[in-house]
C-alpha cells in the first residue's frame, strides 16, 4: 500500500536530487528519507530511484509515481480539510499564488475580509505570473492561482495566448475584465488625448517602448503587429513601478493593464484610453477537489467580492 508520507518524500527527492537535500526540505534526517524510500519501493515492488553520481535519478516507475503524486496529495488535502470542517474545526489553510498587480489590488481586500470572517483560516501568498502560477496549481504547490489571459488582438472575444482549452481541467472563477491603457510621458504630444478621447495604438508606432512581463510583452507585440507595426522595445521589466518610472522619465511609452495602474502612482506619466479596446480576463483557478474545501471556497468568494468593488 502506498502511503501519503512516502509520496511526499518521493516528491522532495525528485525535486532536490538527493536524500540529504530532501531531508532538509522536509525537516528530517537523511537516514529517515532513505528508510521511507526503501519502504515505498518495497510497497510498489520495483526500484524508483537510481543513484547517479551525487544525485538521485528517477526510474521510469519513479517518474510515473511522481506524476500522479500531485493529484493524489491534493485529493488527500481536500479530504482532510473537508473532514476537519465537518468535525467542527474552525481552521483551514489556503496557499494563494497571484500575479503582482493582483497582489496589490484584489488580494489585500479579499484577505482582510477573509480574516475578519474566518480568523482561524491561514493564507500564504506567493507571486508568479501565468503560466507559471497555473503550473504551480497543477503540481500541487498551491490551492488557488490568480491568472489572466488576453483577448485576441483586434478585440474579438477569445482565449488569446493561452488557447481555448488551457483551463478545461480546472475550476475557473471569473473575477473581472481588465482593460489595457497606454501610458505616455506628461509632456508627450499625445498626453492631452486622455482628456479629449481615445488613442489608437498605431499612433504610437514610431515611439520607443517599455515592455512588461513576458506574457504581456508577447501580447504587446501581437497587438502592435495587428496594427501594422513592430514595436521598438528599448526596455523590458517585470516591475510595474519601474515601467511607470521609465515612462515618467520620458524614456518611452508603454501599454499597461488598468489594474496595474491602480496600484502605482504614475508620477510624470499619463494614462490614455486605447481604441479599439484590448482586454484581459482575470480569474481565480483551483482544482476540482480543492474547490470543495471550505477555506478555499471562502477565499474564492472574497476574491470575487473584492473584484466587484474594483469594477
Amino acid at each position: 500500500m502506498i502511503e501519503a508520507r512516502h509520496l511526499r518524500v518521493l516528491r522532495a527527492v525528485a525535486a532536490t536530487g538527493s536524500f540529504s537535500a530532501a531531508g532538509r526540505e522536509l525537516g528530517c534526517t537523511q537516514p529517515a528519507v532513505s528508510q521511507q524510500m526503501k519502504a515505498l519501493e518495497s510497497s510498489v515492488g520495483t526500484p524508483l530511484l537510481v543513484r547517479s553520481g551525487r544525485e538521485m535519478r528517477l526510474t521510469q516507475a519513479g517518474e510515473a509515481l511522481v506524476r500522479h503524486a500531485a493529484g493524489i496529495l491534493s485529493g488527500l488535502t481536500a479530504a482532510e480539510e473537508e473532514v476537519a470542517a465537518i468535525a467542527g474545526l474552525r481552521a483551514g489553510r489556503v496557499r494563494l499564488v497571484s500575479f503582482p498587480s493582483g497582489s496589490s489590488t484584489l488580494v489585500p481586500t479579499a484577505l482582510a475580509a477573509l480574516r475578519a470572517a474566518h480568523p482561524g483560516t491561514r493564507v500564504s501568498l506567493e507571486e508568479a505570473e501565468p503560466p507559471r502560477s497555473v503550473e504551480l496549481l497543477r503540481e500541487g504547490d498551491c490551492d488557488i492561482a490568480l491568472a489572466f489571459r488576453y483577448e485576441r488582438a483586434g478585440g474579438a472575444g477569445g482565449a488569446g495566448q493561452g488557447g481555448e482549452g488551457e483551463w478545461d481541467d480546472l475550476v475557473v472563477r471569473p473575477l473581472l475584465t481588465d482593460r489595457l491603457v497606454a501610458l505616455v510621458p506628461e509632456r508627450h504630444r499625445l498626453a492631452r488625448t486622455g482628456a479629449s478621447g481615445a488613442l489608437a495604438i498605431g499612433d504610437l508606432a514610431g515611439e520607443p517602448w517599455i515592455a512588461g512581463c513576458p506574457r504581456c510583452r508577447g501580447q504587446l507585440v501581437q497587438v502592435c503587429e495587428s496594427a501594422g507595426f513592430t514595436p521598438r522595445i528599448d526596455f523590458a521589466t517585470d516591475d510595474y513601478p519601474a515601467v511607470v518610472g521609465l515612462v515618467g522619465a520620458g524614456l518611452g511609452v508603454a501599454v499597461l493593464p488598468q489594474l496595474a495602474i491602480e496600484s502605482v502612482r504614475p508620477r510624470g506619466a499619463r494614462a490614455v484610453t486605447l481604441e479599439p479596446a484590448v482586454r484581459r480576463e482575470i480569474v481565480a483557478l483551483t482544482l476540482p477537489d480543492l474547490a470543495q474545501v471550505p477555506a478555499v471556497s471562502a477565499t474564492l468568494d472574497q476574491l470575487a467580492r473584492a473584484a466587484a468593488r474594483i469594477v
